[in-house]
């Protein structure tokens, strides 16, 4: 969704939860938590919250800031504008539905259990454990690729001249770890399509040795010092 100039103009006041409802968005639009069970959606922002200092905090704090205003109050209607528009069951409102949420992370923040996984389980976990790697290949090797860009090898130094060191040390990061990761070619086939993946590796190559040289080529540019 784009944002509207007037709410680019000034910062958001509700950043991590957008974050979270992303995470619905991503598993079907729907709010699928019980008062005794945390949906698949929320699961996987449990997942990735807990690595990130403060993240839980922060979330908790914008779902009380919500529900304390009220979610149709004209105080905070322009923020609530861009949010994602999660479904809440029959039976149960919006609100409700964040206030189970919110409790299930007020216990996950207090060291009580939620499911782990060895591999991220949903889009948007994927998307959010090698963002990079999403900017690079959705960024360059998009749907339009054909359009913009002659040849592999030009999208590559078009990333290459308009990224940080830092943007490409965590690309080349994250490759290695997807690889390392990820096994099976079919499933490495279909995240990076959640990536934002849109072309055939060049004529020859596999999808799995393109990628490793891909992150050959930027650590030759990282250290060329370019």
């Amino acid at each position: 969704m784009d944002l509207p100039d007037h709410y680019l103009l000034r910062e958001a006041r509700f950043p991590e939860l957008r974050d979270l409802l992303d995470s619905y968005a991503s598993a079907g639009w729907t709010f699928t938590d019980t008062p005794e069970e945390a949906g698949p959606a929320l699961q996987a922002y449990a997942r990735y919250a807990v690595n990130v200092p403060g993240l839980l905090d922060a979330v908790i704090r914008e779902i009380d800031d919500l529900l304390r205003v009220g979610l149709f109050s004209d105080e905070i209607s322009d923020d609530v504008d861009v949010l994602p528009r999660i479904s809440p069951p029959a039976g149960r409102t919006v609100e409700e539905c964040l206030a189970v949420a919110r409790n299930h992370l007020d216990r996950v923040r207090n060291g009580g259990s939620y499911e782990r996984a060895d591999l991220p389980q949903t889009d948007w976990e994927w998307g959010k454990h090698f963002y990079e790697l999403g900017q690079l290949l959705g960024g360059y090797f998009h749907q339009y690729f054909s359009q913009e860009y002659g040849s592999h090898k030009a999208a590559l130094d078009d990333y290459l001249s308009g990224s940080s060191r830092e943007e490409q040390t965590h690309a080349s990061e994250e490759i290695d770890r997807l690889l390392s990761l990820v096994a099976s070619d079919s499933e490495l086939s279909r995240v990076t399509k959640v990536l934002g993946l849109w072309v055939y590796p060049p004529q020859g190559l596999s999808l799995r040795q393109w990628l490793t040289d891909v992150r050959a080529t930027i650590m030759r540019h990282l250290r060329s010092g370019s």
